[in-house]
């Protein structure tokens, strides 16, 4: 999936990666995140350098340009928000400022170490609720682009509660518009409220930069897989980012513990791992998309069962298509089924097998291609879009032809398949097993369809 950060970009600079990437594939996903509730630092002619002791005004307006004398950020109300004593941190913890004065337009502040400035960064107040709105005009302006663009995901910003979500879920339904939203989980209320988030939300980003820096850095491990768990309970799907392979943006080689974070992510189940900065601006973006897909196929190869946490048969687990999915799954290991195909109207049977984390990929047939995109975030699921065809049967003989031709199963594998009895979008209601030279070789073999006598 590709991610478009419209913190650092114009709509040229969009349509320009918009059309890229789809000119690449139609099966790659495109996330836009919005800015949500975030103060950042604004633009600066040239890279400010500060030495530790240095004093510094920090104010709230859009429109100014920040210099070395007077910090500028895009929060205007900044000032009634802090107090003498507060802590802020800039870029991450690049820069950490401490308030020793407050005047009626701007703070007076000392740089506690050595560092440099760039524009359009970051600025944290750990333990300090700043009460900015949801949205901004900015972000709805964005979301409107996204719609009319048809673009795939939303990652919203700085993501506190529930309401959050609502509030740009509100914009998409206005447009009746299918995208899909990410919630951002980068500061402790977001921590606090994550049950209600994933009630409304399609899935979460652990952002680790900003929420390192709102939460003591050592809480973080724990946090991720805790919020890993959360959603794979949830049948959410989940996405650590955040300086996955930082020492790649200007080394060519990552380091051991940026191997073994992947690595760990992996392990903790997470349904995607993403790139930023060493993408975005690094100097080996391509070897980093390598390196990171190395690591990833080796550490699922090397993952422990029984590690693993089993999500519970109960509550909406007694939905037919979530037991069925759990069967498709558990035959991987009780049967050796290699693996498991489904046709996609929602793609709700594929996210819910994906959040079985089986050891047999899922083969994904989608009418939609935007289905095809959304599932691009899910664990397992590899997808391919066929046009509607009311002859379901010939779905799945496609699926074993092309499993077949890809070398991901053998004629005397067994596989499964998930389907529905009740034609287009009424939901999945039987699961068959079999060898695949059996079903092939058998021509009256009928698979239970809408149209079947």
């Amino acid at each position: 999936m590709i991610r478009i950060n419209t913190a650092h970009i114009d709509e040229t600079g969009l349509e320009q990666i918009v059309s890229n990437t789809r000119a690449v594939s139609d099966r790659i996903g495109i996330l836009i995140d919005t800015k949500g509730p975030e103060i950042r630092t604004n633009r600066v002619s040239a890279l400010i350098q500060f030495r530790t002791g240095d004093r510094v005004r920090l104010k709230g307006d859009p429109e100014q340009e920040a210099t070395h004398d007077c910090i500028t950020v895009s929060y205007q109300h900044i000032v009634n928000n802090l107090a003498v004593g507060h802590d802020i941190l800039i870029d991450d913890g690049t820069i950490e400022l401490k308030v020793i004065e407050k005047h009626v337009d701007h703070l007076v502040c000392e740089v506690l170490n050595d560092a440099s400035l760039g524009s359009r960064k970051s600025l944290n107040v750990p333990g300090i609720r700043i009460n900015l709105p949801s949205l901004t005009d900015r972000d709805r302006k964005y979301i409107d682009w996204a719609i009319t663009n048809q673009l795939d995901f939303i990652a919203h910003s700085f993501v506190r509660n529930k309401q959050d979500v609502l509030d740009v879920q509100q914009l998409l339904d206005e447009r009746n518009s299918p995208i899909k939203i990410i919630a951002k989980i980068e500061n402790q209320e977001g921590v606090d409220h994550i049950d209600e988030i994933l009630e409304v939300t399609y899935g979460i980003m652990i952002a680790r930069g900003d929420l390192g820096i709102e939460v003591p850095a050592e809480n973080i491990p724990t946090l991720q897989r805790i919020l890993i768990r959360k959603c794979v309970e949830a049948k959410k799907p989940v996405i650590v980012a955040t300086q996955m392979l930082h020492s790649m943006i200007t080394n060519p080689r990552p380091t051991r513990a940026e191997v073994t974070d992947i690595a760990h992510a992996i392990y903790d189940r997470t349904d995607a791992l993403m790139l930023s900065g060493e993408t975005a601006a690094g100097k080996y973006p391509v070897e980093a998309v390598q390196t990171m897909t190395r690591i990833a196929r080796e550490a699922e190869k090397t993952i422990l069962m029984a590690n693993d946490f089993r999500l519970p048969v109960e509550g909406d687990d007694l939905d037919i298509t979530s037991f069925l999915a759990k069967q498709a799954v558990k035959s991987s290991y009780k049967l050796n089924v290699k693996a498991i195909i489904t046709d996609c109207h929602s793609g709700r049977t594929a996210c819910f097998l994906s959040a079985f984390r089986g050891i047999s990929p899922v083969f994904a047939i989608c009418y939609d291609e935007k289905v095809m995109r959304m599932l691009s975030l899910s664990y397992g699921i590899w997808t391919v879009f066929q046009a509607k065809n009311d002859n379901r049967r010939a779905y799945f003989f496609d699926a074993l032809h092309h499993l077949l031709g890809s070398r991901l199963i053998t004629a005397t594998d067994k596989v499964a398949y998930l389907g529905g009895s009740f034609g287009e979008g009424g939901g999945t209601t039987f699961l068959e097993i079999n060898e695949v030279n059996k079903i092939i070789m058998m021509k009256k073999f009928e698979l239970p369809t809408f149209n079947h006598h």
